[in-house]
């Protein structure tokens, strides 16, 4: 414990970002650095409590307490062995994850949480400045050859667990550059893709081989990887989009997330623009979704140059406060403030899309809204339009945040003919093997859709999983993570 009573003297600090009008300008990473002694007081805040329930919100089991006290002694280098020894990739973490661990800090019981993904990212960033990042390359090669299919974290953290302890990996990866939903599903502004291409280069070193444009169950045969493959590790996440049947929805202007957020990237990374580019400069635009895509969607629009953003979400405003329903330790069920909205939206809460209304041309020009509460109807809780409040917004760009439904089947998943569970996840034994044998998954594949954290613990359970059944047995660390059975 660096300050014993640190947790008295200093308080919770602000993540420091810039400036909004200047961010807004360009696709630079939002967030600044936090300055040394700031993120040491916030490191002292730390109170190496007997039980560190922050153990329990991170399904990484990250050692928490450890390497804040480490940061509060300024020992860094040694602060980054901690950290690696439990997470291949915190500066993933500390960038996209939404911090559950601060939800289960024990001082959020009567304070603020303590600063940990701030002080993680923190962590990771300085060991890149100093050199301190190097390959971890198997002193010995095991002759087994392992194909990992999709390259999320899941599939990146399974492929480099499997490269250090000796085996051949592949990893497939059906776009065109690696990286999942990481590359081309979150924006450039929240996390800058050099970040994603450093580790790349750190896994090749280390003896991974990447395979872009692999579409494994189209361009790329399933019965070629089993016979060439000793395991096969499926990470493909869960792509299968959530739609929104209402009247209009075949007008033009309507998009997935996922058809708009890649295209923004893709020009961030330096291709040229397509001619069915969508661009929000000077529209009218709604979010359908308040999660985090929707956010991500609302940050791309504004800089952009969108002349309005109406994000909407079916589900009443949160509360400011815990409820008593929401104790300590659980997820702060909580309204938040994503840095996105600090740039300009107006966020509609209880409301349902009834229509989509034409221009007379094909495209949307409109949108009509009911307010909707929960209301208990033959014994089940359900939306219930709220009668008489209907409302018309103008719209020109729709974009369906509203989530994803599971893994996708035709393909690969039908071919290999793998057991879905009520949820159609990919089901997975207590080792992450499938119902085929030598075929593995983690990540959303079999969990669903979930959080960052959770595929790169699971991507790192399911490697020693790879490992045992390849070897018999396997000296990986993995956290206590156990598939969805």
């Amino acid at each position: 414990m660096g300050k014993v009573t640190g947790f008295l003297e200093v308080e919770r600090g602000a993540q420091p970002y810039r400036p909004v009008e200047k961010r807004l300008l360009d696709w630079n990473q939002v967030m600044a650095p936090w300055q040394a002694e700031t993120l040491k007081g916030q490191a002292a805040r730390c109170m190496d409590c007997g039980i560190p329930f922050c153990h329990q919100g991170c399904p990484l089991g990250n050692l928490i307490p450890d390497w804040n006290d480490l940061v509060y002694r300024e020992q860094w280098e040694t602060a980054i062995q901690r950290l690696h020894a439990t997470n291949n990739f915190p500066e993933f973490t500390g960038t996209l994850c939404p911090a559950p661990c601060e939800g289960s800090c024990v001082l959020g019981i009567n304070d603020n949480p303590v600063h940990i993904k701030a002080i993680e990212l923190s962590i990771i960033d300085k060991a890149w400045e100093n050199g301190w990042i190097q390959p971890q390359i198997a002193e010995v090669k095991t002759g087994k050859k392992v194909a990992v299919v999709g390259s999320g974290p899941a599939g990146m953290a399974a492929a480099q667990q499997l490269a250090r302890a000796g085996h051949d990996v592949t990893l497939f990866e059906r776009d065109d550059r690696i990286g999942g939903l990481m590359r081309y599903g979150i924006p450039e502004f929240k996390m800058e893709k050099k970040v994603l291409d450093r580790r790349m280069q750190q896994m090749q070193a280390e003896g991974v081989t990447f395979n872009t444009n692999a579409h494994v169950g189209d361009n790329v045969s399933v019965d070629e990887l089993r016979k060439d493959f000793d395991a096969l590790m499926l990470t493909g996440g869960a792509c299968d989009r959530r739609d929104l049947p209402v009247e209009g929805r075949e007008l033009k202007g309507i998009h997935q997330a996922m058809e708009y957020l890649p295209m923004q990237n893709r020009l961030c990374e330096g291709d040229s623009k397509p001619s069915n580019f969508i661009d929000a400069k000077d529209k009218n635009v709604v979010i359908i979704g308040g999660g985090d895509t929707g956010a991500d969607c609302l940050g791309t629009a504004n800089r952009q140059g969108a002349k309005t953003v109406h994000q909407l979400e079916i589900m009443p405003k949160p509360p400011e406060m815990r409820a008593q329903d929401n104790p300590w330790p659980e997820w702060p069920r909580i309204f938040r403030t994503a840095s996105a909205h600090e740039e300009g939206v107006d966020r509609v809460y209880s409301v349902s899309t009834k229509r989509f209304i034409d221009d007379g041309n094909g495209n949307v020009k409109e949108l009509e809204l009911v307010t909707v509460e929960m209301k208990n109807i033959d014994g089940r809780m359900q939306f219930a339009e709220v009668e008489g409040s209907n409302q018309i917004i103008p719209c020109d760009l729709v974009f369906l945040a509203m989530g994803f439904v599971g893994p996708e089947k035709p393909g690969m998943l039908e071919q290999l003919g793998l057991k879905l569970d009520a949820r159609s996840n990919v089901i997975a034994d207590k080792n992450w093997m499938t119902n085929v044998d030598g075929v593995f998954t983690a990540g959303d594949m079999q969990r669903g859709q979930s959080l960052i954290v959770w595929a790169i613990a699971e991507g790192r359970s399911a490697a020693k999983g790879v490992d045992e059944y390849l070897m018999g047995a396997s000296d990986l660390l993995s956290p206590v993570v156990v598939a969805q059975t």
